[in-house]
């Protein structure tokens, strides 16, 4: 089967890539580079380097006739898109309509979307369910949120099928800890510079780690499941940033200097993912431990 990837070159596409070739799909990669890497790249790969608003979206669809398209291409900064609300539409919004019109002319069966927890912006119960008030408290919770809708709409229209997926904290080899990397890859980075690891606030805020392996396994099984639905994909536990540099010392054996600043502004306080449709409707849960996951990301 042939496959499409966009994003293919960043943190979650191109571990998505490599199992998809070691599943002996044949995988075609689009990623403009702008945070992707080509080191990233698995070399069985057909790739082209262009941006997903691009006219010459086309001639990759004439030449390589993808039947799914996984879609991770994005802007995906919080900061960024307030920044420059206008380039984060254009490219989660735009650049959605774009491939999609593409889908539709040449043919393409199903688009598996990579969606985020920040269309739900502040809890008002937790854990959150698909059913969640929608109340994205920036441009990119939004525009994440309309990208979903014109999904739906074109399987309507068009009949293409779907199946979206709301991430929670993605975290794993790869993840740079740069611009608004997670959590995770900053106090990893500051660990091997031998720095002390800065929480803002008292640490008591929680997230819902998710290993990115698990990740790229439940975009798999979105290919032959999830036909018209919507999931999170989250591990379903909430872990606090205290209790995570406990885990940070467990796996290194280390005691780790930690210094707390003043609470950012905005910041969610709980925020975890209920995955139980998941595993329901995907035949999918998470399957990495916290543990095993720092493990991995830090060797």
């Amino acid at each position: 089967m042939r496959v499409l990837v966009t994003g293919g070159a960043g943190f979650i596409g191109s571990h998505l890539v490599d199992l998809l070739i070691e599943k002996k799909y044949q995988v075609t990669v689009v990623d403009s580079l702008v945070s992707g890497n080509n080191d990233n790249i698995n070399p069985q790969a057909s790739f082209y380097q262009l941006d997903i608003r691009s006219k010459g979206l086309e001639e990759v669809f004439i030449k390589e006739r993808p039947e799914i398209v996984f879609h991770i291409a994005a802007q995906v900064g919080v900061s960024p898109s307030i920044k420059d609300p206008v380039n984060d539409q254009a490219i989660n919004i735009g650049g959605t309509i774009n491939l999609l019109e593409m889908m539709k002319k040449y043919h393409s069966s199903k688009i598996i979307y990579s969606s985020s927890a920040a269309i739900y912006g502040n809890p008002v119960e937790l854990p959150i369910s698909e059913e969640h008030p929608i109340q994205p408290i920036s441009p990119y919770g939004l525009s994440k949120w309309i990208a979903e809708q014109y999904i739906a709409l074109y399987w309507r229209m068009y009949g293409i099928n779907y199946t979206i997926l709301r991430y929670a904290n993605i975290y794993g080899p790869r993840q740079t800890a740069e611009g608004e990397g997670g959590v995770i890859a900053i106090f990893a980075d500051r660990l091997a510079k031998g720095l002390p690891l800065l929480i803002n606030g008292d640490g008591r805020h929680t997230r819902d780690f998710v290993y990115v392996q698990d990740v790229a396994e439940a975009n798999y099984s979105a290919i032959s499941n999830g036909d018209q639905a919507t999931v999170n994909i989250s591990s379903g536990k909430k872990l606090s940033l205290l209790e995570l540099v406990t885990e940070f010392k467990r796996v290194t054996g280390k005691n780790i200097e930690v210094q707390h600043r003043e609470e950012r502004q905005g910041d969610i306080v709980d925020s975890s993912l209920n995955p139980a449709r998941s595993l329901q409707l995907l035949k999918w849960q998470a399957s990495t431990s916290i543990f095993d996951g720092l493990s991995k990301t830090i060797k």
